[in-house]
């Protein structure tokens, strides 16, 4: 039997969930989850929640979902000491460091691998069967048919997002935000960038809109198709959303999945009609229906993406299709709730529900340059049967109403958790994490992973262009051009690439599907057959994929190793070379790796246009750009290719001027990005001459290489201080001097050069 798994960000939404039906819940405490915007769950709830929910026999699963660093890591020990102690059903986690640290000390957790771990096919699910998962919780960018292949070639059981927010983003693969200051999604700190409003330039004019902010998922239509499937567990996304939103949707799936046995088109008609109150975004069923994966990588970009869409949440009801002055007897009805509120009257068209009074909608100005909160009090149909209402003056035609929340949807739900808690005092306590040491390399161990300069590019054409910089190794991405040139072009007369298939170095791409990994491994087979036997490696089916093989595998970025107890993850997987994440830092990563000879197995990247997220389909037709602007006028570039779509930042990111000191810090290994990036002769000589005299590249950025992650506790911890020495020296001013006439006085010390 489908389990149908709810969120639970607060009490009330628990309530709600449970209330409504729901087999299981979920939920984020204070720290280590990727909703740290959510209100979630203090020590004592938790404890207390999990009693309740299994009282009811019910089951509670805890998100440890965001990648930790080697300063948190026994902060993380504790955490996970105390979800086994309040006996947790499972934990929902992401970075492999966590893996590792249960493996070891806390086997009785039961591990599902977040939809943060980026998995989309039975390789990888059978990979982390193999490490002791009991579930994963597969990537949103799935069809149907890929869905049923998974299941059928895997032991795990797989959870699936049927309904809520979206990222346009690859899952697990977006560094748009953390970019943009710190705010990672790795770390639940997403400000969901993708969603604002851009100015594009198309031929001949600028354009604006709201290009990457996708629409919500519903898959209700498919609940039948995907239990037949058997998928194991339906999860809903919400734990930001109101305890409304979370009955309401767990009612309409609770309904369906127990109905549509008995008449299908009834009880999905039935789960629509109770959605009706989901005040979301339009809505898509996304990567289904797509009879293969070459229809879906042309079509989904139109199904999930709409310029026209406000990043914000509810039903999309239309736009003002009409104003008129509001009446006497209409401003008089309005002013018994709100006298200062001034009124018009307007006709909303383009939506699937009409408004009630005491119903609450959200207006926004077609140019983004306000949005108001109104609750609509008036309904005032006319001859023809057009029902006008009320709303705020300053709108005017053509600005979008989207419903927030109706009148109906206030509902009481039979509370979960004790009113005195009291008696749960469980909470992380002070134990110690035991040293990991990581594992020498042995000698010759990582010959093919030499020290100096490499270089990483898109296509062979690239890949003779940076001949001129004389690098140790050569990455060559593995795309659908360059795998045509390697593999299918007549190399009779004369070798593809002007290196020895020993400086060459193939780099996967972070997303590998259920539906494309036949081809890949086909290619993978190819490639060794023909001498190339070194691997970047950035999705866990890639490791099962090339287990077994006489080949090398470097952990790729996308491999998450912000942790010692990540890194010895990947060498329990035989690699023990590794390229850092893009959006680590220096100081987290010196500590990771402390010693010259831990640091010999890491590749530093120095220069790169990174890729800030990546989707799995080609921009819809009327996308006719390449470079668009927030309201910063930051720029940034799309490449549109039949691999998907890839969002990069115009300027790069850059160590070039500090080669050197990296070097003698012992980061030996340092990698000069070009991928996605059409690589030219002059930019190449640019590039050397500012190597060789160590200059700052003008406009560039350093990610988050100096500042780190963003923190709120530090912020808290700062604005705390800052408050504190403003009113020092307040009350410093306004008290009298105790130095006596003649006292000697000290004078700060001198600065010194």
């Amino acid at each position: 039997m489908t389990e149908l798994l709810a969120p639970a960000g607060n009490i009330e939404a628990l309530d709600a969930a449970l209330g409504e039906g729901a087999d299981a819940v979920y939920m984020g405490l204070k720290s280590f989850n990727a909703r740290l915007r959510s209100s979630n769950f203090a020590w004592n709830q938790a404890e207390a929640a999990v009693q309740s929910v299994h009282r009811a026999g019910k089951k509670l699963y805890v998100t440890v979902n965001t990648v930790c660093e080697e300063n948190e890591t026994e902060r993380l020990y504790r955490f996970l000491n105390y979800l086994t102690k309040i006996e947790v059903d499972g934990i929902i986690v992401q970075d492999f460091g966590v893996v590792r640290m249960c493996q070891e000390f806390f086997p009785n957790l039961e591990l599902h691998a977040s939809t943060q771990m980026n998995v989309e096919s039975s390789a990888a699910a059978n990979l982390l069967s193999k490490e002791g998962f009991k579930r994963v919780v597969v990537a949103r960018e799935l069809g149907l048919e890929e869905i049923k292949k998974i299941k059928a070639s895997t032991n795990a059981e797989l959870e699936m997002f049927v309904h809520g927010a979206l990222c346009v983003s690859e899952s697990g693969l977006c560094l748009f935000s953390s970019y943009l200051g710190g705010k990672s999604a790795n770390r639940g700190m997403c400000t969901q960038a993708c969603r604002r409003f851009y100015t594009a330039e198309i031929p001949g004019n600028l354009s604006n809109g709201y290009y990457f902010s996708p629409c919500d998922l519903e898959l209700i239509g498919q609940v039948p198709d995907l239990m037949q499937a058997g998928v194991d567990s339906f999860k809903i996304e919400g734990r930001m959303k109101s305890a409304e939103y979370v009955g309401a949707v767990t009612a309409a799936y609770r309904y369906v999945m127990d109905h549509w046995q008995d008449d299908k088109k009834g009880a999905i008609a039935e789960g629509r009609r109770i959605l009706s109150t989901d005040f979301a975004r339009s809505k898509t069923d996304y990567w289904y229906g797509f009879k293969t994966v070459e229809e879906g990588v042309e079509n989904a970009g139109a199904k999930i993406l709409n310029p026209n869409q406000a990043g914000g949440t509810g039903i999309y009801l239309g736009k003002i299709s009409a104003l008129r002055e509001a009446s006497h007897e209409e401003r008089e009805a309005s002013a018994q709730f709100d006298a200062e509120k001034k009124i018009q009257m307007a006709l909303i068209s383009g939506g699937d529900y009409e408004p009630d009074p005491g119903d609450s909608i959200r207006l926004h100005k077609k140019d983004d340059t306000g949005r108001e909160s109104h609750k609509v009090r008036i309904v005032a149909p006319d001859e023809k049967g057009h029902r006008w209402i009320d709303i705020p003056l300053g709108f005017t035609k053509d600005d979008s109403v989207y419903l927030l929340q109706t009148k109906a949807m206030s509902k009481r739900y039979k509370k979960m958790l004790p009113p005195d808690l009291s008696k749960f005092r469980k909470q992380p306590g002070g134990e110690h994490l035991p040293i990991l040491d990581l594992t020498p390399a042995a000698k010759n161990e990582l010959n093919y992973f030499p020290e100096g300069l490499y270089i990483q590019v898109s296509t062979v054409a690239d890949a003779h262009m940076v001949n001129m910089a004389h690098p140790v190794r050569v990455i060559l991405e593995l795309n659908s051009e360059t795998s045509y040139d390697l593999l299918k072009k007549d190399t009779a007369e004369k070798p593809v690439l002007p290196y020895s298939k020993k400086m060459v170095i193939i780099s996967l791409d972070p997303f590998a599907a259920e539906g494309n990994n036949g081809q890949l491994e086909e290619k993978l087979n190819a490639l060794i057959e023909k001498g190339y036997s070194t691997f970047i490696v950035n999705n866990l089916a890639h490791i099962n994929m090339l287990k077994g093989k006489k080949v090398n595998m470097i952990a790729g970025p996308y491999l998450y190793t912000f942790n010692r107890w990540a890194v010895s993850f990947l060498e329990n997987q035989n690699i023990m070379a590794l390229q850092t994440p893009l959006e680590n830092s220096e100081k987290n990563l010196e500590e990771t790796f402390e010693t010259s000879a831990e640091r010999e197995r890491v590749l530093l990247s120095v220069f790169s246009y990174p890729v800030l997220f990546r989707m799995r389909f080609k921009l819809p037709k009327d996308y006719d750009f390449t470079y668009f602007y927030d309201k910063e006028k930051m720029g940034f570039k799309v490449n549109s290719t039949v691999d998907g779509s890839f969002v990069m930042p115009e300027l790069p990111c850059s160590l070039l001027d500090k080669m050197d000191s990296l070097k003698h810090k012992g980061w030996k290994r340092q990698l000069i990005d070009f991928s996605k990036t059409k690589v030219l002769k002059g930019d190449m000589k640019n590039l050397l001459s500012l190597i060789q005299s160590h200059e700052f590249i003008s406009g560039s950025s350093r990610f988050n290489w100096k500042d780190g992650f963003y923190n709120p506790e530090k912020m808290e911890a700062y604005k705390a201080k800052a408050e504190r020495e403003a009113k020092e020296n307040a009350s410093g001013a306004q008290r009298p001097s105790a130095r006596k006439n003649g006292g000697a006085k000290k004078s700060a010390p001198k600065r010194r050069r």
